[in-house]
């Protein structure tokens, strides 16, 4: 399930806050991404991944899978299971940056990364699951 923009982007910038209600579930943002299937919600692309094991990390969803996976250990030591985790995303050209309550998560050049597409909020199938997104802010452009 997602809900997505309208517009396609190229690079751009995002921050916000964001709670998976008792640590329970997997969600992301979908970044340059496009909808291959409308009748099932699904999309094709890179996901900032926000869930236990995968904060941080980008992952190519129907796309090849894990593109970079975060440091668990890392990002563990600054994370807020049960609580708002601040969030950013910066994609200018192909370089990639995830930043999870100020540390540091991805931050390289992806060649396979799409030059313009859709966001979307997303989340993953499986148990039942409350994601709380706030505050966001967007930047487009450099």
């Amino acid at each position: 399930t997602f809900l997505c923009s309208k517009k396609k982007y190229k690079d751009f910038e995002m921050k916000f806050q964001v709670r998976l209600k008792g640590g329970i579930g997997n969600s992301g943002i979908q970044v340059r991404s496009t909808v291959h299937d409308m009748e099932k919600f699904a999309v094709t692309g890179p996901q900032c991944d926000i869930g236990t094991g995968w904060w941080g990390s980008l992952y190519g969803e129907n796309f090849g899978g894990m593109m970079k996976a975060a440091d668990k250990e890392k990002i563990g030591k600054v994370l807020k299971a049960e609580d708002f985790n601040d969030y950013a995303i910066k994609v200018v050209g192909k370089k990639v940056t995830i930043t999870v309550n100020g540390e540091t998560a991805v931050d390289e050049e992806f060649e396979k990364l799409p030059e313009e597409g859709i966001i979307a909020f997303q989340v993953h199938g499986g148990p039942q699951m409350e994601v709380t997104f706030k505050n966001v802010e967007f930047k487009e452009g450099k």
